[in-house]
């Protein structure tokens, strides 16, 4: 998965780059219900943040092969770019 502020992309292991109609995406064992789970509450959670922690916790429950570890990366915009 790559993502930026404007759009999400999903990198396929044919090498296909697919691009969601409505900026969200799963990946994963659970990738679906976290996926289905994430498309609920976008309307509801301006945050990406949160919304991918929430997201997760919720395929978490659903899913055995997820767990509720987990570890989220924010990468920033430079200063000045």
């Amino acid at each position: 998965a790559v993502a930026d502020k404007d759009r999400s992309l999903l990198l396929t292991g044919q090498g296909d780059v697919l691009e969601s109609e409505d900026n969200v995406i799963g990946i994963g064992s659970g990738g679906n219900y976290a996926l289905a789970a994430a498309k609920a509450l976008v309307e509801y959670e301006p945050d990406p943040e949160k919304l991918a922690r929430r997201a997760m916790a919720i395929a978490a429950e659903v899913c055995v092969f997820t767990n509720d570890r987990l570890t989220l990366e924010t990468v920033g915009e430079e200063v000045g770019a």
